[in-house]
């Protein structure tokens, strides 16, 4: 659950510290005092995108923190253990926004990118915005809803994965089948390249080895008369040379150590550089007597590079790029080659149809069973939100396979007994639809995994017992999950187990969101301006003392 939020230099936000309890929280307060950076502050915490200037004016960065228990949250703790973040009972999401649009993220102290904050924000939160009765219009939406009920949303994935397997391969029997000519010509020409390329048998390895054997072999003359000179001027002329001249110094230094003993770190440098000539020489020496003249060696080595870089004029890329285009080769070849085979394509495609025929039709049959349950359950909790009489249904119609399953989905309503439900999108009023779209709200979050839901103003277009029974099913879902409800309504906060208020304030010339939570007194005078406006009398708060008594019992 979410235990903590913090919040330094947000929009209009100072410095807020937040924590909150189980069961149902109402967040309330005046239009414009700043409800919605509660919202904003946590979705981008949990890796939303930042799309504006957030930055409180006069400061360089903002920060988020959030701090959630996840000792129940096994999807939550799978998640760390994969991305091998240390695991506690506690998690910390924390999210630093700067001036010019920057922005870092962490998971439990550890650097993080913002995708991961969305993906471990997946398994803690469930946003529900003011609107969603808007997108509720649409047929995806419905469909994903009618799937997360069924609890089926795994498998819509995979029939959807499925269809797109199909369909590839079905595009490419038909490109093979109307190019099938053109396919056999590339074909042939493939078997002749590849067999060149495999009897060159170059590897990329070998083409800087051969480029320092040419360069050796074809300054040979040079290469044996300079090493010669070398270990003349080391150790082998007569006259001078360089070990000769280090003896003497070595003489000479022996002498000066008698009359200075600092010189003797000096006389220990020269014998070990007399050691290291002397290792030298030998090694000159035995390196240049393995060294000769090569011709023959020389001319294969030229006729080799002269083959490798003929194939690749040949194929019009870089000598070491032919291995490459070899692999290359044979991946297009072995293609196809498996178009060729008359009757493997067709039936890999058949294959693949019938994979996804049989795991549509298990979706189609979950599909069916969750539509009745849940039709029954949404027109019962219409007779509760001023709608008696009124029906809901889905509508399931068989079609072409596609990538969401083989029928359409589409929510239907009757408003009223005694008339036939049609498409939602069709018929419902703004009020009916956002009844209708708290009502799945709360019948299909029950049944997720998500630990913590939010409603921002969902219940837009409700008022008078609506609101309350509205409350009553919010305060339901607390005893479940934690729910944290952004709302106008007085009956709706009212059910609230906790209540939080949002208010703002003018400090020198700013204007700043402060948010504090409500003891029982202040709850009183909270509900009452609610219900009655800026100006409160006794009758309002008795109103209000009197719905807290009743939502409490």
């Amino acid at each position: 659950m979410l235990q903590a939020l913090s919040i330094r230099d947000f929009v209009i936000v100072e410095s807020l510290e937040l924590e909150f309890s189980a069961g149902y929280t109402a967040l309330t307060g005046e239009t414009g005092a700043g409800k919605s950076i509660l919202i904003d502050a946590l979705s981008l915490s949990l890796g939303a995108r930042n799309e504006g200037d957030v930055t409180r004016k006069g400061h360089d960065k903002a920060e988020i923190s959030t701090t959630f228990g996840i000792s129940h949250n096994q999807a939550a703790q799978d998640w760390l253990q994969a991305q091998e973040i240390e695991l506690d009972d506690t998690l910390v999401l924390r999210r630093v926004i700067y001036a010019d649009g920057r922005s870092r993220a962490f998971i439990n102290g550890v650097s993080a990118t913002v995708g991961q904050l969305r993906d471990i924000g997946e398994t803690l939160i469930d946003i529900y915005s003011q609107n969603a009765h808007h997108s509720l219009l649409k047929v995806a939406t419905q469909r994903e809803i009618l799937d997360a009920y069924a609890q089926a949303t795994p498998l819509a994935k995979e029939v959807s994965q499925l269809f797109k397997a199909w369909s590839q391969l079905h595009q490419q029997q038909l490109t093979y089948e109307e190019n099938a000519s053109q396919f056999a010509d590339e074909l042939a020409e493939l078997r002749d390249s590849t067999r060149e390329l495999k009897q060159l048998a170059f590897a990329v390895e070998e083409w800087q080895t051969l480029q320092q054997e040419h360069v050796r072999l074809s300054n040979g003359a040079s290469l044996l008369s300079g090493m010669e000179s070398c270990l003349q001027w080391m150790s082998e002329d007569g006259e001078v040379n360089a070990l000769e001249l280090l003896a003497q110094v070595q003489a000479k230094l022996s002498e000066l150590q008698a009359m200075d003993a600092g010189l003797q770190p000096i006389a220990e440098i020269l014998d070990s550089s007399v050691i290291q000539l002397e290792e030298a020489s030998r090694e000159l020496n035995r390196h240049l007597q393995k060294s000769e003249l090569d011709p023959e060696k020389l001319a294969e080595i030229e006729a080799r590079i002269q083959d490798i870089h003929g194939a690749a004029r040949k194929y019009r890329v870089k000598p070491e790029e032919l291995p490459e285009l070899l692999g290359q080769q044979l991946i297009r070849m072995q293609e196809l080659e498996g178009f060729a085979d008359d009757g493997a394509l067709a039936k890999q495609v058949q294959s693949a149809w019938q994979a996804y025929q049989q795991a549509a039709g298990q979706l189609s049959t979950q599909r069916q069973q969750a539509a009745k349950k849940l039709a029954q359950t949404i027109t019962e909790e219409m007779q509760t939100l001023s709608l008696k009489g009124g029906k809901f249904a889905i509508s399931l119609m068989p079609g072409e396979a596609a990538a969401y399953g083989m029928e359409q989905v589409e929510f239907l309503v009757a408003g009223h007994a005694g008339v036939e439900p049609r498409p939602l999108n069709k018929v419902a009023s703004g009020g009916e639809l956002s009844r209708i779209s708290l009502a799945l709200q709360v019948t299909t979050a029950s049944l997720g995994s998500v630990p913590c839901m939010i409603f921002d103003e969902v219940d837009v277009g409700i008022g008078g017992g609506v609101a309350e029974v509205v409350g009553r099913l919010l305060n339901q879902l607390g005893q479940q999950r934690q729910v944290l409800v952004i709302t106008h309504l007085a009956q709706v906060a009212a059910q609230a187990q906790q209540h939080l208020q949002v208010s703002k304030s003018e400090h020198n010339g700013a204007t700043l969101s402060h948010i504090r939570g409500l003891a029982a007194d202040e709850r009183v005078e909270e509900i009452a301006r609610m219900i009655g406006g800026l100006q409160l009398t006794e009758a309002t708060r008795n109103h209000a003392r009197e719905m807290l008594k009743l939502a409490t019992h």
